[in-house]
């Protein structure tokens, strides 16, 4: 059984890897409508 302490490691790990792909998204997004607006 993995501790507590490791669980919510990987949570947080989680949670920070998904916070970057959403600004990732935001970013590719925001780039998508620049160029289309061209």
């Amino acid at each position: 059984m993995p501790s507590l302490r490791d669980l919510r490691k990987k949570i947080e790990a989680i949670k920070k890897i998904g916070q970057i792909t959403k600004a990732m998204n935001m970013v590719a997004s925001a780039k998508l409508r620049s160029l289309q607006g061209r």
